[in-house]
């Protein structure tokens, strides 16, 4: 069995088992499970440290790694799969990426990025402008996709999803469990470290790039799962979709997933919001967001996860009712504070904008 030499010496994540907590992060939506009582912390101070870009390697399409070292050469803290970065560019542009290098690795980070020519502008200033030698603000790493230790896992990755699920992988494989490995994506050209997997027993690798095999639905996904698995999937919106139509299913026990995109508004109401700074109302529709709507008036308004998970739309409130749907302030923050991605007001509110 194959396994790269950077993922050889991945170590099982420890802690209580997780169930029916819903997390999200980074532009991701993420299912995971819990079964201690309370709850994880959601936000952790997060270090901001200096890296410089060691390496750009291309690994498909449209899609390159980057290999970041800490200038100071200090060793990196310790992470587990599913953790993430963020990335702060040369811009300003804060960007999210998951770590899909070796957690055991405490020289270096490496993380992959899909190019996205409609995008915001992240993904083109990673591939126009960050070369070998130039120095990027890093902060993390946090995981809000945790890992858990179970005897049985399916994989599905979609594409760029296959970032976070490719050190999960090596960590079945590293404490010998039963796992299986669904991998789709346009086309094989454009699915990273796919040399990669390739090279792993095809009874547990099932590469299925949809030029060839048709877009895949969700029951035939399912049956790659051995029974009572543990099922982790990333990927667009559209492949979890299927995969959660599906769900519940026998021979899946967990579900975990993260998409990459903003979730829908679901149960939204139409309110307004008053920019204090210059007295503009702004209208947020029932089923926008109200950073969508702010920044039609004001585009340069700082934001990354766009689903409550990093704080960096946080706005301060100077009037109205908020209701709060983020997983990142504090209760003692949410007095004079929300953040625009995920929470709402009711009637008007004021923000210090």
């Amino acid at each position: 069995m194959s396994v790269p030499p950077e993922l050889a010496g991945l170590s099982a994540p420890k802690g209580a088992m997780w169930r029916a907590l819903r997390t999200v992060v980074t532009g991701y939506e993420k299912v995971s499970s819990f079964s201690g009582r309370g709850r994880p912390p959601v936000r952790a101070v997060a270090r901001e440290r200096l890296m410089t870009v060691n390496d750009v390697r291309p690994e498909a399409h449209g899609v390159v790694s980057l290999r970041l070292v800490p200038v100071d050469q200090r060793e990196l803290p310790a992470w587990l799969p599913g953790a993430h970065l963020d990335l702060v560019l040369p811009s300003g542009r804060i960007r999210q990426y998951s770590l899909c290098g070796d957690p055991t690795e405490r020289a270096c980070f490496r993380i992959a990025v899909r190019r996205i020519a409609d995008g915001a502008g992240g993904s083109i200033e990673v591939h126009d402008t960050l070369r070998p030698g130039t120095v990027v603000r890093v902060r993390g790493p946090r995981n809000a996709f945790p890992f858990i230790p179970v005897a049985r896992y399916l994989f599905v990755a979609g594409g760029i999803g296959i970032t976070p699920i490719r050190p999960m992988v090596h960590d079945a494989i590293r404490r010998g469990t039963d796992w299986s490995l669904v991998y789709t994506g346009r086309t094989r050209a454009s699915m990273p470290f796919l040399t990669e997997f390739a090279e792993l027993p095809a009874g547990r690798v099932h590469i299925c790039p949809d030029d060839e095999f048709g877009v895949p639905d969700g029951k035939s996904v399912l049956a790659a799962a051995p029974d009572g698995a543990a099922l982790y999937c990333c990927g667009p919106p559209a492949m979890i979709a299927t995969i959660r139509a599906e769900i519940p299913a026998e021979n899946v026990a967990t579900l975990h997933y993260e998409r990459f995109s903003a979730p829908p508004v679901v149960g939204g109401t139409a309110f307004e919001i008053q920019l204090a700074r210059t007295g503009v109302l702004v209208a947020v529709r029932a089923e926008q967001s109200a950073l969508a709507a702010v920044r039609a008036v004001l585009p340069d308004i700082a934001y990354s996860c766009r689903q409550g998970f990093c704080g960096t739309c946080s706005v301060r409130v100077l009037g109205g009712a908020v209701e709060h749907r983020d997983r990142c302030l504090t209760d003692a923050e949410r007095i004079d504070a929300m953040a625009i991605c995920v929470s709402r007001g009711s009637g008007r509110i004021v923000l210090d904008l």
